[in-house]
């Protein structure tokens, strides 16, 4: 089973308020109860019921959330995120920027214009 799917489990289970968990995760809430519904697939049985009044574990999400912590805590820590230098490459100037006007000559780049 994917540890994403059952770390998302146990923090509804444990919420039990789909919307502030989505927010709590960081995560769209249909992609929240898309996850659910793969690892119920997966279980073979409904783990919640839901209705407009509450969000509750069924008798199999009560015995499928012992199992879902013990899976997580036996998993392997995810590697670290390679560390990224700040800064960047300096960008080359887009053009030759504005040259100081010098009284009586032309301005540079322009056509004199004719009397």
């Amino acid at each position: 089973m994917n540890i994403t799917l059952l770390v998302r489990f146990v923090a509804v289970a444990e919420g039990l308020h789909f919307p502030r968990v989505a927010r709590e995760l960081g995560i769209p809430l249909a992609s929240l109860y898309s996850s659910i519904a793969k690892l119920e697939e997966e279980v073979g049985a409904p783990l919640f019921v839901r209705n407009s009044a509450e969000t509750r574990l069924t008798k199999a999400g009560v015995l499928f959330l012992d199992t879902a912590r013990e899976e997580i805590a036996a998993a392997p820590a995810p590697p670290k995120k390679p560390v990224v230098p700040a800064g960047g490459k300096a960008k080359a100037s887009k053009g030759k920027g504005r040259a100081p006007a010098v009284k009586g000559q032309p301005k540079p780049y322009k056509k004199r214009q004719g009397r």
